[in-house]
């Protein structure tokens, strides 16, 4: 039974020579693809190089990538939203030509919170805060609500000049131009109009105003 078992452990170690002799040592076109853990669906622009090394290539849209590398480097695979992976080369091929489907898990970064200021630095912060005029009464907030009405009422009345002129004239043909050939519609019949009319009857625009 002994001599059995040194005869077979011989036959193993032999063959293990025998397929270390007969292994690529030469370059080997590495190719795959690169997909996600969980629905297999391809990584797109994912870096892959060998690692403590310069060479490597970047897998296209659809996840597929190929380059050549050597038996026994270690691939680095990186992704924005996935962890890092990492895979050896068998040195035991036969071949040069190597192909793998590596699968990428997806990683979640929590961020802290991130406040931007129009400020460069807080004391310039401090100082435009302090310097900040705020109405410090009712009647200065008053004041200054009576000015932007007072705005409101100049912007309105103010007469249009050559281009809000040559505007109205051409929003008054274009009404011409769509009843043209028929007879022109009839405010009266028109609800919206009416709408509008109660609205301003009830603000008060047909009032008389006096004039200083």
């Amino acid at each position: 039974m002994k001599r059995f078992l040194l005869i077979f452990t011989m036959l193993l170690l032999l063959q293990g020579r025998s397929d270390a002799q007969n292994a690529y040592k030469g370059l080997i076109q590495f190719s795959g693809i690169v997909v996600t853990g969980d629905s297999l669906r391809a990584v797109p622009f994912v870096s892959i190089i060998i690692k403590n090394s310069y060479r490597g290539t970047i897998s296209d849209y659809n996840g597929f990538f190929s380059f050549v590398a050597q038996p026994s480097d270690t691939i680095e695979f990186s992704a924005i939203g996935f962890k890092k992976g990492h895979y050896v080369i068998p040195d035991s091929l036969e071949t040069d030509r190597y192909s793998l489907i590596k699968i990428m898990s997806r990683d979640t970064i929590l961020l802290q919170e991130t406040v931007i200021y129009p400020w460069p630095t807080k004391d310039q912060f401090k100082q435009a805060f302090l310097n900040l005029k705020v109405p410090d009464n009712d009647l200065e907030r008053a004041k200054r609500n009576m000015a932007l009405a007072e705005m409101r009422e100049l912007m309105v009345n103010m007469p249009m000049d050559g281009s809000g002129n040559y505007k109205a004239l051409m929003m008054e043909r274009q009404n011409k131009l769509y009843t043209a050939g028929q007879y022109p519609s009839i405010s009266l019949l028109n609800p919206i109009a009416w709408a509008k009319f109660i609205e301003a009857w009830q603000r008060g625009d047909y009032k008389r105003k006096d004039k200083d």
